[in-house]
């Protein structure tokens, strides 16, 4: 079969042809229904060397998957052979105490493993065929589109994560502020929206985006630049923001951030842009809380699945073949992409 991998750092992923993957004792292989393009995959092209991460190329990308199960291995119970399912993006040892409660994101032993997840050091779901290395990876989907859910087992489950950290913070009568509007944006301002009575302002540099944001949920878009703290101040009485959520995660957002963040609040920081916040008695307000965030455990992927069953979230997603898979990385990299990419094995997919 035909496989987008990653063969060096730095260089741009390519279609390669590899075996099948067969399903060992305790391993499932899943028929890749849809896997999601990410902005960490163009870090990973474009930023990492040999030793920011415990392993090396080659490997297949993508890491927001969903499909069918295709085959078990022996003592898998529990799943059928045609199973839609939802792959859980990042893989603990399955063994310590916070794998046993489902936060495989924050396992205990993940500096000894030798990869993250698939598409992480494993091979991932830009191929028809996935191996997944345990059952308990996989969280069903019952009717749901494949590729309506695979972006979010990464772009909804990730701001998922970071908006319950901060929902009792967000009751009647406070702002949340989403700087950046896009694939994981775009999600984090509907989760505001269904989970909290908050006032969400989206802030993005496009136009397109705040339309987007407009569309599911943002009461107000505000276009970045220097005006937009100023801007937000106005619209939150003075007061700023109790909750902001940065997706960006650059220089320039988490200036922004500090500036509109509200004493007691919370800043949290999802995006991987590298930029830095420096932190000074007088350089953030009082309180305010600051986090980073990774992912989000398996019990919430499986809170957000039936989010979406019921209607209430969903990712606004362009569907790639795998042939043309570098071109959706390319708008990714230009910014002229409103929402999610996801690249779909087969023609007959694609729409």
């Amino acid at each position: 079969m035909q496989a987008l991998q990653l063969t060096a750092w730095k260089q741009p992923a390519e279609l390669r042809d590899v075996p099948e993957p067969e399903a060992g004792p305790g391993e499932v292989v899943v028929r890749i229904g849809g896997a999601g393009a990410c902005h960490s995959d163009l870090h990973l092209m474009e930023e990492f060397e040999s030793g920011m991460v415990p392993f090396e190329p080659p490997f297949t990308i993508g890491h927001e998957n969903a499909g069918w199960v295709a085959a078990l291995g022996a003592g898998v119970t529990g799943l059928e052979v045609g199973q839609a399912v939802a792959v859980y993006g990042p893989w603990g040892c399955g063994r310590c105490r916070r794998c046993r409660m489902g936060m495989e994101d924050y396992c205990e032993n993940q500096q000894a493993m030798p990869v993250m997840g698939g598409g992480l050091g494993a091979d991932g779901g830009m191929a028809p065929l996935m191996k997944v290395p345990s059952a308990r990876l996989l969280v069903s989907i019952g009717d749901l589109d494949p590729v309506a859910v695979a972006p979010l087992t990464d772009a909804g489950l990730t701001p998922y994560h970071a908006v319950k950290r901060s929902l009792g913070l967000l009751v009647p009568g406070t702002n949340a502020v989403v700087i950046g509007a896009g694939g994981l944006g775009h999600m984090a301002i509907q989760l505001l929206s269904h989970l909290s009575p908050a006032r969400v302002i989206a802030v993005d540099q496009r136009d397109s985006a705040l339309a987007l944001a407009a569309r599911v949920g943002a009461e107000r878009g505000v276009l970045a630049g220097p005006d937009a703290a100023a801007e937000i101040r106005d619209l939150t009485q003075g007061k700023g923001a109790d909750v902001v959520i940065d997706v960006v995660g650059s220089d320039s957002t988490l200036a922004l951030a500090a500036a509109i963040g509200r004493p007691l609040g919370h800043l949290t920081i999802v995006g991987l842009a590298g930029g830095t916040l420096p932190i000074t008695f007088f350089g953030v307000p009082y309180e305010m809380s600051v986090a980073t965030s990774y992912w989000g455990t398996l019990p919430e992927l499986m809170e957000l699945v039936a989010l979406v069953e019921a209607g209430h979230i969903h990712a606004v997603v362009h569907r790639f073949p795998l042939a043309g898979a570098m071109e959706a990385y390319r708008q990714m990299r230009e910014g002229t992409m409103d929402g999610r990419a996801v690249i779909v094995p087969s023609s007959s997919s694609i729409g």
